[in-house]
């Protein structure tokens, strides 16, 4: 399989030489190898680099393993600020840009909680429901993504351009296109696919019928990311995008534990700032007890004797906390003296 060391070099590549990247098709090879007739590439290098934009492609290590997983992940990412590997615990929060006092109050309880518990909050920085869940996130100490429908140098809407400079210094701003990109209907659409590329599921809070953030569900379920809807007052129209998902089977959500129970185990393991890491978002649930015992029960069959020694707990409140996590589908029995993680 062909490797390229810089974006210099993918944009340098034949097409027959792109396609033999995974993932890269007769179509994608057509465009990037033309892409010298709409971007001055050289131009393009060195104003990312002058605005500290890092472009990230599909051969690159710290390329994001969620988006390498669907149909149609884009070659290059150009991000401003940076995406960590902590942000694999994500979850993306949308809804109507005419938001309701009732929307903006469960969006921000949410984002907010989320946040807390450890998930990055990934949004599309629009008006109403996106902004508020990036602000709450931010002002929960939290990270947060905020991916654009253009370059991550041309920000909309305007009033938002403060709200990007603090994302970009707490999280990233992404997009699949060049940084002074313009913005164009259909671009949205495909930054919808990347905000729940990039997550573990999607929360819907507020959508008309007609709602963008219904395109955001759909690209969801097509990924296979959980869909969440908040449900709403029935005389609200603001409100029948999200009954309609609820009706089709997306998970009904009033708070954050609704969210950390519903979603489903990681594909690999993700490390956190004080050096522990997370098998299933879960885990962000647990008390500090639950978190150490859990922390000492390996995914090979552990002895209950050596989580009491690396614990330091005593062998009566082990057994307890053991029974939690088995409840809580974190751990399982492996015989009457050993237990392993799920």
């Amino acid at each position: 399989m062909a490797q390229f060391g810089s974006a210099k070099a993918v944009l340098e590549a034949t097409s027959e030489q792109l396609q033999q990247v995974q993932g890269v098709g007769a179509k994608l090879a057509h465009a990037i190898v033309h892409a010298t007739t709409h971007v001055d590439v050289q131009a393009e290098i060195a104003n990312c680099r002058k605005h500290d934009i890092a472009i990230v492609t599909l051969d690159d290590g710290d390329y994001p393993r969620s988006l390498l997983e669907i149909y149609d992940p884009p070659y290059a990412l150009f991000t401003k600020g940076r995406i960590r590997s902590q942000d694999a615990l994500s979850i993306a929060i949308v809804g109507t840009r005419h938001a309701t006092q009732y929307g903006k109050r469960v969006a921000e309880r949410l984002s907010s909680a989320l946040s807390r518990a450890g998930l990055t909050i990934v949004s599309g920085l629009a008006r109403g429901i996106d902004g508020v869940a990036h602000r709450a996130a931010l002002a929960s100490g939290g990270r947060t993504l905020a991916v654009l429908a253009g370059g991550v140098l041309n920000v909309y809407p305007a009033e938002h351009l403060k709200l990007a400079e603090e994302i970009t210094a707490a999280g990233a701003l992404v997009s699949e296109f060049p940084s002074r990109w313009p913005i164009s209907k259909g671009a949205f659409p495909r930054r919808n696919r990347l905000i729940t590329g990039l997550s573990l599921g999607v929360i819907v809070i507020e959508a008309g019928l007609k709602s963008g953030a219904l395109t955001s569900a759909r690209h969801a379920m097509e990924q296979g990311r959980e869909v969440f809807a908040v449900p709403g007052p029935i005389d609200s129209r603001m409100s029948q995008g999200c009954h309609a998902l609820l009706r089709d089977g997306a998970t009904l959500v009033e708070s954050a534990d609704d969210v950390l129970e519903a979603l489903g185990p990681l594909v690999e393991a993700s490390p956190r700032e004080d050096g522990t890491t997370i098998h299933h978002p879960a885990e962000l649930q647990l008390n500090t007890q639950e978190q150490r015992v859990l922390q000492a029960i390996e995914t090979q069959p552990t002895s209950i004797e050596q989580v009491v020694v690396a614990t330091g707990i005593p062998i009566p409140n082990v057994l307890a906390t053991i029974s939690v996590l088995e409840m809580r589908r974190l751990v399982r029995r492996v015989s009457g003296q050993l237990v392993c993680r799920m």
